[in-house]
């Protein structure tokens, strides 16, 4: 994911209707500065005004992130190349958390339509458990990019030391949440507890 490509998406579609950034940031009830941030590449688009953005210009959140228009045979492979460079790149940890979101989200969606389908069309037995293992094939693909991300910028703080540190994969994984919360062993003082979760800044 790259905020200069998305930006650059973002002020082509814009042209080609005719608006203006303070047309677009009106309909988008944001600042003409902002949306001048997101097309130089010095902001990025809030997860919350995704799928408007998306809905305005007619493309989709995967097309968004990836700074480009994507035909629909390269949708799965673009997802995939997606979700792995979220796992990877350098990008702000609360951009990477909010695009993952939305891609996990959109790909459990997917599963779930897929299930639907094979639950109601009228198809033999073995070609409803092809759809359903196609499906959920699908979703771990993602799945396994997101753990990835999520570990690799989730911070946790230990409440009996204070110390702050990143679990392993297992732990992560396998150990009781909240929301906020993870009961976790801190590597600093071997204590188990309710780890706060918080985001560094950058």
């Amino acid at each position: 994911m790259d905020q200069t490509m998305t930006g650059a998406l973002i002020k082509a579609l814009r042209q080609e209707k005719g608006w203006t950034q303070r047309e677009l940031a009106e309909r988008l009830e944001v600042s003409e500065k902002t949306v001048s941030k997101w097309e130089t590449g010095r902001g990025f688009p809030e997860v919350a005004l995704m799928m408007p953005l998306c809905a305005l210009f007619s493309i989709s959140v995967n097309e968004l992130l990836s700074g480009k228009r994507i035909a629909d045979e390269a949708y799965r492979k673009q997802a995939e190349e997606t979700m792995l460079d979220l796992a990877c790149d350098r990008t702000p940890p609360r951009v990477k958390v909010a695009a993952t979101a939305v891609a996990c989200t959109l790909q459990l969606a997917v599963v779930l339509t897929l299930v639907l389908l094979a639950g109601f069309l009228g198809l033999p037995v073995w070609a409803r458990l092809l759809l359903i293992g196609a499906a959920l094939c699908s979703f771990a693909a993602v799945l396994v990019p997101v753990l990835l991300v999520a570990v690799n910028t989730e911070r946790f703080t230990c409440p009996h030391c204070g110390k702050v540190f990143v679990p392993t994969l297992h732990a992560y994984v396998f150990g009781l949440h909240t929301l906020r919360r993870r009961h976790l062993k801190c590597p600093h003082c071997g204590k188990k507890g309710w780890c706060i979760s918080r985001l560094p800044r950058q």
